[in-house]
């Protein structure tokens, strides 16, 4: 069953598939709501509940606890923020997990926090019709907030770490109308943060490099002055109109910092893949496989398999990565046949109650639901891979170790009440317990700060 559709205005869905100018457009509703878990919160002896920055407990025992929901319970062994296969010393803390399942915290790929509008009062959106126009609702939210980015943002990447986000990526628009308080705003958060949190900030001209005077000049900032991981762009056709003008900005100041590249491309059929052939490009030219991300790619999904065969191919060869916020059943991206090329695909949740759109929550069990939906998922693999996407596939684009619960993986992961790990995706049940380098970060779906 698909989820159903209903005639609306334009939406930040239409707008981003390259309808905005079509009116009367229809929306695809896909989120649903899970059942949350009323169980008790797991006992802890000794545990690590107010975590600070650089502080690790030497060894932790999760005991009684089922990874990846196996039938059997054993004791998770933590040892420097690590899963360790040793028998655990007399005396080490000890945390009861009372038999709930252990699964890998979720990773985040593709967010904008700077943007959002959580924690705060209701924020009533008006029409619009093109990019630009919500690109301009924009600027009037930014203005007229009284908290700034960085408790705004605080305040969002938290709750996120609360439903067992372990890592994040994250774009602050950068452009003339902001400056940099986007990206400065977030690396404050991330400062906050860093104990229960692994970030990564993409400069992002959403205003567009070309098209908008002095946001080249901001981007190179940016990356020269080190606040950001990577440079960012945006339809280099059907927005900014200027492909090759933007790609050279961009990579040409990532060429000379050292730092990553990732790109929105929302542009679909010709355009889209014009501008991916220029990126794929750019990324051999420049040696800089493995260091560049595009993201939401529309103009993949409709391709043929002998296209899609090709592109992939390339991509796998340069190491490019690709992310998704599934946001319909025609615009999510391929993942098993892309994977089967090597790449990298991760999913995110994209903006978060925003001017955009009221909805957003940056639950990424949530999202991997989401994507089980829009792909009307059935078998218990099938789910399974959804959360994989969320976890793993994240991870392979921000760089993280796979917290797979393997001697020496990194001992992130969550505590749900559950039978296994397919039903989990389904019901969505409260995270009890979230973990992060075996320090625990939240409880009972509360950030312990």
């Amino acid at each position: 069953m698909q989820p159903p559709s209903t005639p609306s205005a334009l939406s930040r869905r239409t707008v981003l598939a390259g309808a905005a100018a079509l009116a009367g457009a229809t929306a695809t509703a896909a989120a649903t709501t899970g059942t949350a878990q009323a169980a008790a919160a797991p006992a802890a002896t000794g545990a690590a509940t107010s975590p600070r920055a650089g502080r690790r407990d030497r060894t932790v025992v999760f005991r009684d606890v089922r990874p990846f929901g196996a039938a059997k319970p054993t004791d998770l062994v933590v040892v420097d923020g690590r899963i360790s296969d040793g028998p655990a010393p007399h005396g080490a803390k000890v945390v009861d997990g009372g038999g709930r399942i252990a699964l890998p915290s979720l990773v985040d790929a593709h967010i904008h926090p700077d943007k959002t509008t959580w924690g705060g009062s209701w924020v009533s959106r008006r029409p619009a019709s093109a990019i630009a126009d919500y690109v301009a609702q924009d600027v009037e939210l930014f203005r007229a907030q009284r908290r700034p980015v960085a408790e705004r943002a605080y305040g969002l990447m938290s709750h996120a770490v609360s439903r067992g986000t372990r890592g994040m990526r994250a774009h602050a628009d950068v452009a003339p109308a902001y400056g940099l308080a986007g990206v400065e705003g977030l690396a404050e958060a991330r400062e906050r943060l860093r104990h229960a949190l692994d970030v990564q900030i993409v400069a992002f001209p959403q205003h567009g490099v070309i098209r908008t005077p002095g946001t080249a000049a901001l981007l190179e900032k940016a990356a020269r002055e080190g606040l950001v991981d990577m440079i960012g762009g945006i339809d280099p056709i059907g927005f900014d109109q200027a492909l090759d003008e933007q790609l050279d900005v961009v990579f040409g100041i990532a060429d000379r910092h050292g730092v990553g590249v990732d790109i929105h491309l929302h542009d679909r059929g010709e355009k889209g893949m014009r501008a991916m052939r220029g990126i794929v490009e750019r990324t051999r030219a420049l040696s800089l496989a493995g260091k560049v991300t595009v993201s939401h790619v529309f103009c993949l999904p409709g391709l043929t398999d002998r296209e899609l065969g090709s592109i992939a191919t390339d991509l796998g060869e340069q190491d490019i990565a690709l992310t998704t916020v599934a946001p319909s059943d025609s615009l999510v991206l391929p993942i098993a046949r892309l994977r089967e090329h090597g790449v990298r695909v991760g999913l995110g949740s994209d903006g978060v109650r925003d001017s955009w759109s009221p909805f957003g929550d940056a639950d990424m069990m949530h999202r991997a639901h989401i994507l089980g939906w829009v792909t009307d998922v059935r078998l218990d693999d099938e789910l399974s891979e959804c959360y994989r996407v969320a976890t793993h596939g994240g991870a392979d684009v921000m760089g993280l170790a796979h917290a797979d619960f393997r001697a020496g993986a990194p001992a992130d992961f969550v505590l749900v009440r559950g039978e296994c790990l397919p039903q989990v995706v389904v019901d969505m049940p409260r995270r009890d317990m979230v973990v992060h380098g075996g320090v625990v970060v939240a409880r009972d779906g509360e950030f312990l700060a």
